[in-house]
């Protein structure tokens, strides 16, 4: 069964952020349902939160997925976790930008929000979420063909 151009999003956007996830020594990890251990930091979490319906012209659908990157960073001897955590940010939002429409499958990208998360509890960890909106187009009856 042929998969929706979301989900073919969703790994498009895996493919592009693997690369920069490699070159920060980060872990690259989709919809992690447990925390993220210690050993597995830092890392670079991409969570899709939504997908909404804009348009309906004829038979096709324009749609927006949110999609929310989280660079996760803990306290280490070569810096702040906050750097680390923007630095890991910096990269994933520059890739993102060099192939925005995500080998064709996407109208257009735009960066949404960044919020900024520090916790003491767990020895200097920083998570910083930013969020993207994604525009793409599928036909009304088939979500896995482009509009």
């Amino acid at each position: 069964m042929p998969q929706s151009i979301r989900e073919q999003i969703l790994q498009a956007l895996m493919a592009t952020l693997a690369p920069v996830a490699t070159a920060q020594g980060a872990t690259l990890l989709r919809s992690p349902v447990h925390g993220v251990p210690r050993e597995a930091s830092p890392a670079l979490l991409v969570f899709p939160e939504s997908d909404t319906i804009v348009q309906r012209p004829n038979d096709r659908v324009e749609r927006q997925l949110v999609v929310r990157l989280v660079a996760l960073a803990r306290e280490t001897r070569a810096g702040s976790p906050e750097a680390l955590a923007d630095q890991i940010l910096v990269a994933a939002h520059a890739a993102l930008f060099a192939h925005a429409n995500l080998g064709g499958l996407a109208l257009g990208l735009r960066e949404l929000d960044c919020e900024w998360d520090v916790d003491d509890a767990d020895a200097g960890a920083a998570a910083l979420p930013a969020r993207y909106q994604i525009t793409y187009r599928t036909l009304c009856y088939d979500l896995a063909r482009p509009g």
